[in-house]
């Protein structure tokens, strides 16, 4: 088809519309989470069958090409106004305008108020949701032209937040009466630590400058139920109704199981900061010249004496690096009595290290942790090498990979056990807090290993950290993560929070499991020992069994006082309980008396 007889065709069916004949109304609703109650529909345009050959973009990026959009958008608020009075809809009705309409549209305040009211609508039922399909360029220019509507009774929203051209400086100049929250940021939501931080960030600016938020584009129930939990009065979405030609009163039957769900949302947690960059290899690298592998010693030195900031040398075969020559290293050896004469013109591969530290570009800071706690520390004084696709690429030094792995891991536990990533005792002493809020039954489950400490020390640190890491991990995997929560408090010492009724068949197979499990840390002449010789905690020597794991498991009422401390007391009791005897398990109900008083 002809690029022009398609535009010509697309600017007849936009005449059609602006005629009358190519727009109806649909309405999606806008529910309060607290009650489930709809209390608002947004109203939306849609092509009529005479004009189905466009979407309802593609109309506005006509009329915006021919000057027309703030005659399509007037004609798509009368759309909606009219079919919501038509209806006799109860609560409010949100319809969508544009910025650049109102600012560049040739819109007039009269014009607007006529339309949103010409069907007999009260301007104080009417939420005006602001649309940005491009950056405005002078928000307060905007906030001058709302007020006119502001004053008749109209309220305003602020559309797609956290998306697009929306922003602060936009909230800050219009003060919306309410703000939606894009889709983005809450589909997902209850899986996402990063979006969560970015939501109750947006809770904390909405409360304090007047603001209700609306969810937008809630799919999924757990995401309803975490926009719940985190305080949000209102959601829209295709969850809670689609947008349909005709009102609804009520939202669907799986959106009220969802809100109805006897648990409390249990927060995502973040796998490292929430603030954590997305650091890689390639970001360490410095531009620096290489050798190749035929080239000579004192092509070397030659190198060294151009470049006096350069710690090391590559050497290469075809780009791709061979070795790693140390600065330090090859001057000593070159120093030496007749050394120029007996190696200067002997190839420079005499000297490097054959097995460098070699990175890609892309891969992780993270992953390279692990180089930190290896055997071999050359990397300390060699750095390392960068390639991409397997060439070399550049230099990375020894101080800078430690500069910023150690920053990491100080990022790391200012909020989660930095060995693990798993939260620490203070989200987990809130979750307490928010399961007693609620008022919901749960287990407060204390985990710990027995004998961990005879063989951290007798088989380092190292291996000590791998068992945490196994523990954590099945800990993470035996759970429901929807009902559950797991929170490493230190050491060897879990806390797993249980909403979940099979919580005591989860216990034993976490106690199944690790114990196998663990057994391959072991060398093999212990295993047939079936335990080590180490020294206890007075210094006498003693025989040890293999580490296993042990479960103290306290069942926390519903009306239970809010003295979570008291939780983490009575856990620990039970804890102590399974540890004699190593038991592996020990459940105690809580009775009302023991939560008023710390149990002794």
């Amino acid at each position: 088809m002809d690029p022009a007889s398609g535009h010509d065709r697309g600017c007849s069916l936009l005449d059609q519309v602006t005629g009358g004949a190519g727009l109806r109304a649909v309405f999606q609703p806008i529910v309060r989470l607290d009650t489930l109650a709809v209390v608002a529909h947004e109203g939306l345009s849609r092509p009529t069958e005479a004009a189905s050959g466009l979407s309802v973009l593609d109309m506005l990026d006509l009329a915006r090409a021919k000057g027309r959009l703030g005659e399509f958008e007037l004609l798509a608020a009368r759309t909606v106004c009219a079919a919501f009075a038509a209806q006799g809809g109860h609560g409010r009705l949100l319809v969508n305008l544009s910025a650049q309409a109102i600012l560049h549209g040739g819109l007039q305040p009269d014009q607007v108020i006529a339309a949103l009211g010409g069907a007999g609508l009260a301007m104080d039922r009417i939420t005006v949701e602001i649309t940005e399909r491009d950056i405005v360029e002078d928000p307060a220019e905007l906030a001058h032209a709302l007020g006119y509507l502001r004053a008749r009774g109209a309220r305003i929203a602020l559309d797609d937040f956290g998306n697009g051209h929306s922003n602060f400086e936009m909230w800050n100049e219009l003060h919306p009466e309410a703000v939606k929250i894009d889709r983005y940021l809450v589909n997902g939501l209850a899986r996402s630590a990063e979006k969560l931080a970015i939501v109750r960030a947006l809770c904390s600016v909405a409360e304090t400058l007047g603001a209700e938020l609306v969810g937008e584009g809630v799919e999924q129930p757990e995401d309803l139920r975490m926009l719940r939990e985190l305080g949000i009065t209102y959601a829209q979405g295709y969850l809670l109704g689609s947008p349909l030609p005709h009102l609804v009163g009520e939202v669907c039957a799986e959106a009220r199981e969802a809100i109805r769900s006897q648990s409390v949302p249990v927060p995502p947690r973040p796998r490292g900061p929430v603030t954590q960059r997305p650091l890689q290899a390639g970001h360490m690298v410095i531009a620096a010249p290489h050798v190749d592998a035929s080239q000579l010693n004192d092509d070397v030195v030659a190198l060294f004496a151009r470049h006096e900031s350069l710690h090391a040398v590559a050497v290469t075969e075809h780009d791709r690096p061979v070795g790693l020559i140390n600065r330090r290293v090859f001057a000593e050896r070159m120093a030496q009595p007749f050394a120029r004469e007996l190696f200067g013109r002997k190839p420079c591969t005499v000297f490097m290290h054959a097995e460098p530290l070699l990175c890609d570009e892309q891969q992780s800071l993270d992953s390279l942790t692990d180089v930190l706690r290896g055997e071999d520390q050359r990397y300390l004084t060699d750095g390392f090498i960068v390639t991409r696709e397997g060439r070399y690429l550049g230099l990375g030094t020894g101080e800078s990979l430690v500069r910023r792995v150690t920053e990491q891991r100080i990022e790391a536990a200012r909020y989660a056990n930095p060995l693990t990533f798993l939260p620490g005792n203070i989200p987990v002493t809130e979750h307490i807090e928010r399961l007693m809020r609620e008022q919901r039954p749960f287990v407060a489950a204390y985990v710990d290993l027995n004998d961990f400490k005879p063989f951290n020390d007798q088989y380092g640190y190292f291996r000590g950290d791998e068992m945490i890491r196994l523990l954590a991990a099945i800990l993470t995997a035996r759970i429901d993560a929807r009902h559950d929560f797991v929170g490493h408090i230190g050491g060897d010492d879990f806390m797993v929070l249980f909403q979940s009724g099979d919580w005591e068949a989860r216990c034993a197979d976490i106690i199944a499991e690790f114990n196998e499990r663990a057994r391959v840390l072991f060398d093999e002449d212990d295993l047939a020992r079936g335990g080590i010789e180490g020294e206890d905690r007075r210094g006498a020597r003693q025989f040890f069994a293999l580490t296993t794991v042990s479960i103290g498991a306290v069942q926390v009422p519903a009306q239970a006082p809010r003295r979570p401390e008291l939780i983490a007391t009575l856990a620990a009791r039970a804890k102590r309980h399974a540890k004699r005897g190593r038991l592996g398990f020990h459940r105690l109900a809580a009775t009302p008396g023991e939560l008023l008083e710390p149990a002794a």
